[in-house]
């Protein structure tokens, strides 16, 4: 567990009174050996299922775990205290996820733990190399590795049903879904994209993973279940673009894909069970190549969409309005590659492309019983089933969020955003 270089290790910054919404800054202290190398980006964050832990990948192959919340602390020296651990991983470090994450549902029996320790809390890290290694968080030991993938491991995926099943994403054109009980050692491979694969996700009721290919501009759809291959949500488009993430909302009756070009970024909102496109999100800027779109999450209550770019640190939306529920100042150096929130929501954090990360207090609104109430009904029902109960139109309407305009356009080469439908 020890780190390859000790003089790598984060410092906490309190914000600046000037930004209310930034909560803290954790930098990383690098000798300058380090400094302006390519390797120090912060591809991944992610917090622990109880939101109890936090990890980031700090550039140069090293994972660092801080209990949460953070101590804000510091020793005499800067450093951060106490609980931290530290993971050298030997290589750039692009991907990451804790599990295994505990079901909806609290009947489900208890996930096997491969391993002699007690905790079942594990770290799944995502190498450059292809190695996927799996860490026991509490007694900071390595468990097993994982090896199959024959590119950059750019995303892993625990689905939320107590299980140690494991789902990964790769730049060799597949992903891959390990069983942890037997040391991954039960492997599917699911084959079928043309080039890189940017990002996949699961649905809530582990029934779907959604991927999206960098360059082959695929949104591909797979059963968990059959494991294979269910539909291309983009068909035969033609656009140029690069697709950058994607994600389900928390009932998995919507999924969010972001994709940008030269002039614009956009996201897209899918029907996953009809391949309907419900509506995009479009932001133009005048300055070409300049403002890519890295990352989207929703929120764990389905109201927001947090949204990561080129030119703002982090934007909050709620789908289906004409302006940006919460945004932060507009800064070309901001570079957010990554997004996660906290499981209990209120909390977000970023990752940039200097190896930072920032923590900013997000927007709480307490729920509709109408957004309730669809949450619960459409985690188990799908459109096909909604369609054919005898509802009047609005409500049908609601329940499969063809209620949220079809087009929203904002313009963003001014400081003040012309909002349209």
């Amino acid at each position: 567990m020890s780190l390859s270089n000790p003089d790598l290790v984060p410092i906490f910054h309190l914000p600046p009174a000037s930004d209310p919404a930034l909560l803290l800054e954790l930098k990383t202290r690098r000798p300058p050996s380090l400094l302006d190398l390519a390797g120090c980006e912060t591809w991944s964050v992610d917090f622990s299922p109880d939101g109890a832990w936090f990890a980031w990948s700090m550039g140069h192959g090293i994972v660092w775990v801080v209990a949460w919340p953070l101590d804000s602390e510091e020793g005499q020296d800067g450093e951060t205290d106490r609980a931290d651990k530290s993971f050298s991983c030997g290589h750039p470090v692009w991907g990451l996820a804790f599990g295994p994450k505990p079901p909806r549902s609290t009947t489900a029996a208890p996930p096997t733990i491969p391993s002699k320790g007690k905790s079942s809390l594990f770290l799944a890290t995502g190498l450059e190399n292809g190695v996927i290694k799996v860490w026991n968080v509490l007694t900071g030991n390595a468990v097993f590795d994982l090896r199959g993938h024959e590119g950059v491991v750019r995303n892993l995926v625990f689905p939320q049903n107590g299980t140690l099943t494991l789902i990964s994403s790769s730049r060799d054109k597949t992903l891959r879904i390990w069983d942890l009980a037997h040391k991954g050692k039960k492997v599917q491979v699911l084959s079928g994209h043309k080039d890189w694969i940017s990002c996949c996700c699961v649905s809530s009721d582990c029934s779907m993973i959604a991927s999206v290919g960098r360059f082959d501009r695929m949104v591909c759809l797979w059963s968990l279940r059959s494991y294979t291959f269910m539909r291309n949500l983009t068909g035969t488009n033609k656009k140029l673009c690069l697709l950058s993430s994607c994600d389900f909302s928390p009932d998995g009756a919507v999924l969010a894909t972001a994709a940008f070009s030269g002039s614009s970024w956009w996201i897209d909102l899918w029907d996953p069970y009809t391949a309907e496109k419900l509506a995009t999100l479009a932001d133009y800027f005048e300055d070409y190549g300049q403002n890519q779109i890295s990352a989207i999450q929703f929120s764990p209550d389905g109201l927001h969409l947090a949204i990561v770019t080129e030119d703002r640190a982090l934007r909050i939306w709620e789908p289906g309005e004409r302006h940006m529920t919460m945004q932060t100042k507009r800064d070309r150096d901001s570079s957010g590659l990554c997004c996660n929130y906290h499981p209990q929501g209120g909390v977000i954090a970023t990752g940039t492309r200097d190896g930072h990360v920032r923590f900013w207090r997000t927007p709480r609104t307490v729920p509709s019983l109408c957004h309730l109430c669809r949450a619960i009904t459409r985690y188990s029902v799908s459109t096909q089933q909604i369609e054919a109960l005898p509802l009047p139109k609005r409500i049908l309407e609601y329940l499969t969020y063809r209620n949220i305009p079809e087009r929203l356009k904002t313009c963003c080469s001014s400081d003040e955003e012309d909002w349209e439908s």
